[in-house]
């Protein structure tokens, strides 16, 4: 039985992770796509290409458990990507991604980022709806290139500075 919301804790990415994060990605994106390079170097060393350039990986955890996790990822100075957001399927429609995503964006204040940005997909049109729903606005397309063949929606937030 899944924890009920306020037994699930917000945190921030411990040694031991790893194997959940990618796991819970590979899910996801075998799912409804295909593993792309890109994907695969970041899964399969997150601590060389999200935690040591700087960024973070937050998890929603339950009794021990991780039902969900983001990755901030350092993209310049003042802006962080949100990528590789996901929660298992047994915790979808309890409120964890919100939870995750509101925890995430108060992290990437915290960071002192000024600007989060993200990529996604149509078909991801839950997640895209949540995205909207906390100040995600669409952009026209990518400021740079996509390293994913599979995004097709272009996100960005404005953050206010934690005071």
């Amino acid at each position: 039985m899944l924890a009920p919301a306020a037994a699930i804790l917000y945190r921030t990415f411990r040694p031991g992770d790893e194997d959940a994060f990618r796991i819970l990605n590979e899910d996801w994106i075998r799912r409804d796509f295909a593993i792309e390079p890109e994907d695969q170097a970041i899964l399969n060393d997150p601590h060389s290409h999200i935690l040591a350039p700087g960024g973070q990986i937050c998890v929603a955890e339950a009794r021990g458990i991780i039902l969900g996790c983001c990755a901030l990822v350092v993209m310049e100075e003042g802006m962080l990507e949100l990528a590789k957001m996901t929660v298992s399927t047994a915790a979808r429609g309890r409120g964890v991604g919100r939870g995750l995503l509101v925890f995430a964006i108060e992290t990437a204040r915290r960071m002192g980022a000024q600007r989060l940005y993200l990529e996604s997909n149509k078909r991801a049109a839950a997640a895209v709806h949540l995205y909207e729903e906390l100040g995600f606005r669409h952009l026209p397309g990518p400021p740079h290139a996509s390293k994913y063949a599979r995004a097709d929606v272009f996100m960005d937030l404005p953050l206010e500075p934690v005071s």
